[in-house]
């Protein structure tokens, strides 16, 4: 087995992935992301995370990190290493990956696009555009041939309804939901119609753009936590799959582990 550790801003989703079939999880945990955490610390949740899994540390073969929070790199790192008694992969341009580079500056590209533009370029028709649906929102636009032109940043749809509630003396923040009426009847409706169709616009929109500057139309792949409210609002066709990341994750531990 496999462990997948992906260390985001706001969660840390740890995986156990098969060995031989980088597409078959094991089992897939989410915890929130701890700032400060130490590598004794990562140990005692890993631990408990496999006891409550039915996985045996000792099934674990190799480590594979893609990390977007630089704090908590050095320390996960450390407790997998001494764990497993071998350094974990982590995920940066520098790894050998089926993925071409077509960016000024390769080394300024997060961890976790990387790997979502690897597991598409692998199992995807390309041209391709993942979306990545987090504290931030992450398009990445994937050419035929595995060329990775680069994309788009944008506010996360929770990250933006807690700015707005932040930014104001009235709203608060409500707990994201799939709208029922694009018109909202008060203030929470409103706020939940304009974070979910809002995302949903900017994915079908943004998609549509991408097609129109290289020409061809392409396969929309989204992803991530907050994607599951966007989807039943998109008008583009598409495939969810959330699973995208860490099947990317696997790709690479397999062309770089010793």
């Amino acid at each position: 087995m496999i462990l997948a550790v992906d260390i985001g801003n706001t969660t840390v989703r740890t995986c156990g992935i098969d060995s031989d079939e980088a597409r078959a999880l094991r089992f897939s945990v989410r915890s929130d992301t701890a700032h400060g955490m130490t590598a004794d610390g990562y140990r005692a949740q890993l631990l408990k995370l496999l006891k409550s899994n039915g996985a045996d540390p000792a099934e674990i073969e190799g480590a594979v990190i893609c990390s977007v929070v630089p704090e908590l790199t050095a320390p996960i790192q450390s407790c997998l290493n001494i764990m497993i008694g071998k350094k974990p992969v982590t995920v940066s341009s520098r790894c050998v990956m089926p993925l071409k580079m077509n960016v000024p500056a390769p080394e300024r590209v997060g961890a976790d696009r990387i790997a979502d533009s690897v597991s598409a370029a692998a199992y995807y028709p390309l041209p391709a555009v993942t979306v990545d649906m987090g504290t931030a929102t992450t398009f990445n636009v994937i050419a035929k041939g595995g060329v990775f032109l680069g994309g788009v940043i944008a506010p996360g749809t929770e990250t933006g309804i807690k700015a707005l509630a932040d930014g104001t003396a009235a709203l608060y923040a409500p707990r994201l939901r799939e709208p029922k009426n694009a018109i909202g009847r008060d203030t929470e409706e409103c706020m939940i119609s304009g974070a979910a169709i809002g995302a949903a616009s900017l994915i079908d929109e943004m998609t549509l753009r991408i097609e129109k500057e290289l020409g061809s139309p392409v396969t929309l792949v989204i992803t991530g936590g907050l994607a599951e409210y966007a989807e039943p609002l998109l008008r583009h066709s598409h495939i969810r799959d959330p699973d995208l990341l860490p099947k990317g994750m696997a790709l690479i531990y397999k062309l770089n582990h010793i």
